[in-house]
């Protein structure tokens, strides 16, 4: 297992032997299938941050985000969720790179 990216409080893990992602989320870690991983991806960068500072919407800046087809549930507050965010954003990034290597050596 290859550690690709880590945050504050998040490491997301690449195994190419199994051919899944894992993200140490603290509280546990959670194995990911590709298309897992598109729809995590999809359900944090749908949460409206700014939501979390309208009391209104969002009285305790917390989210609650059910991964795996509600397998896994975690609350996470705002900063969780920023940190959370930038690990999904850097780690596609850096596997989009790792991919297109090879190409231009060849």
């Amino acid at each position: 297992m290859e550690r690709i990216y880590s945050t504050q409080y998040y490491t997301f893990f690449q195994s190419d032997k199994e051919r899944c992602f894992y993200i140490d989320l603290v509280q546990k870690v959670v194995r990911l299938s590709f298309c897992q991983l598109l729809a995590l991806r999809q359900k944090v960068w749908s949460i409206n941050i700014e939501n979390h500072f309208d009391d209104d919407f969002n009285p305790h800046g917390l989210e609650i985000l059910s991964l795996c087809n509600k397998e896994h549930l975690f609350v996470l507050n705002t900063l969780e969720v920023l940190d959370l965010k930038e690990l999904l954003t850097g780690s596609l990034f850096l596997l989009d790179i790792a991919a297109q290597t090879p190409s231009l050596t060849a």
